[in-house]
């Protein structure tokens, strides 16, 4: 258990989510490391702080460990590469942005986002810790700083390039294990007539549909907009308008600017009934949590278990965190699913953590020819089963298990 709540340094002691003991979900396995069968675990259990109502995992490595070499390349998905174009036409024409605005990204992988502001004529810099993805952005012709971002980092960035017309911030804040730190940076680097935008799947719809593969140790933080605005106001920001969006299984997008708001936003205000609604200020919400957990994964293993029972097989479709955070908790192994496939070739080759399930290239479904197809990234299910409709040609089936097993026709 964290020793305090890392927004209010409140006291904790109210459990939300107990998923067990399960290796950091972007340690994918080389053939080498499996063989050598050395992988390290530790608790995964979400707590929610009865002050702040932030949920919170306890930190057990350092982001340096977790993220100076990331797996997780934006571009390989096509929906979120648009959903990146239609975010940079907006604020191109929202805030006038020209050749001379500047454009940071906090977090920027691969070029995904920025280079719709680079190829407008406005300039941008990327902030990535991980090497890897950073490069990726450079072959694009984005320039990248990689580095941690935070007050240093900030003050550092904002001497050097000037401070940001507008600081782009894509599920980047609920990975960020020191947040005061990480929002007085965006204090700092935030131009005074700047607008900041931040991303985060929305903690009202991980309770709502059962998202509990969400929760992974490289997401310290699950935000509703009560402790989320509480954060901000403590480092002189505001949020000046919430957006809904569909995306990571519905999530906020919220505009940031400097100082306090005069009147709240009729969105602002929108987002905070719905939550009261919604019972988000009720401590007996979080406590139930756990038992619609466990109801979800034994749905799972009924269906798998019945797989079995008639000959039927089933394979994964993708390799993403969430994933697994899923087959760990499920006890689910290659004994269940012989293999998964992924796009991402960074991936293929290698084994799912925990499980040691293999990542194959996408073709491997259609030469296996699996009767049901597990989807794993169950948030871009539909840019899935269209890129996999050939299943179809040997009744091929899509299944997914959040909120409960289901078997999509």
């Amino acid at each position: 258990m964290p020793a305090s709540c890392r927004l209010c340094n409140a006291s904790l002691s109210l459990p939300f989510c107990d998923l067990g003991e399960c290796p950091l979900s972007n340690d994918y396995l080389s053939a080498q490391e499996l063989a050598h069968g050395a992988e390290r675990c530790y608790p995964l259990q979400a707590w929610v702080c009865e002050t702040c109502l932030l949920v919170q995992l306890e930190a057990f490595e350092p982001p340096e460990r977790i993220f100076s070499t990331y797996p997780y390349f934006s571009s390989y998905s096509k929906s979120w590469v648009e959903h990146a174009a239609r975010y940079a036409r907006m604020m191109i024409e929202r805030l006038s942005l020209d050749e001379t605005s500047l454009v940071m990204e906090v977090a920027s992988n691969d070029g995904y986002l920025l280079q719709h502001f680079h190829d407008a004529g406005v300039r941008v810099l990327g902030i990535e810790p991980a090497a890897n993805v950073a490069e990726a952005a450079r072959r694009k012709g984005i320039r990248t700083e990689v580095c941690f971002f935070g007050e240093a980092s900030a003050r550092r960035i904002a001497g050097e390039y000037g401070r940001a017309d507008l600081i782009a911030g894509n599920n980047v804040i609920a990975h960020v294990p020191n947040l005061h730190d990480f929002i007085e940076g965006v204090h700092i680097a935030l131009a005074s007539e700047g607008t900041a935008t931040f991303e985060f799947p929305h903690l009202l719809h991980l309770i709502q549909g059962v998202q509990f593969d969400t929760i992974y140790h490289e997401h310290f933080s699950y935000f509703s907009i009560t402790p989320m605005m509480r954060a901000l106001s403590e480092h002189g920001l505001h949020i000046a308008e919430v957006e809904e969006l569909p995306t990571h299984g519905g999530s906020l997008r919220i505009h940031v600017k400097h100082g306090e708001a005069l009147t709240a936003h009729e969105s602002l205000v929108q987002v905070l009934e719905k939550e009261r609604r919604s019972g988000l200020r009720d401590l007996e919400v979080y406590r139930a949590f756990q038992g619609r957990v466990n109801e979800c994964k034994e749905a799972l293993l009924a269906f798998l278990s019945s797989c079995e029972m008639n000959g039927r097989s089933v394979a994964g479709y993708g390799a993403p965190a969430k994933g697994n955070t899923l087959l760990n908790y499920c006890g689910i192994d290659a004994s269940h699913i012989p293999f998964t496939v992924d796009l991402s070739p960074y991936k293929q080759g290698r084994f799912m953590p925990g499980s040691h399930i293999p990542i194959l290239d996408p073709a491997a479904i259609f030469e296996r020819k699996p009767n049901f197809v597990l989807i794993l990234p169950w948030n871009i299910a539909d840019e899935i089963r269209e890129q996999m409709k050939g299943i179809a040609a040997w009744g091929g089936q899509f299944v997914c298990a959040i909120p409960t097993t289901t078997i999509i026709s």
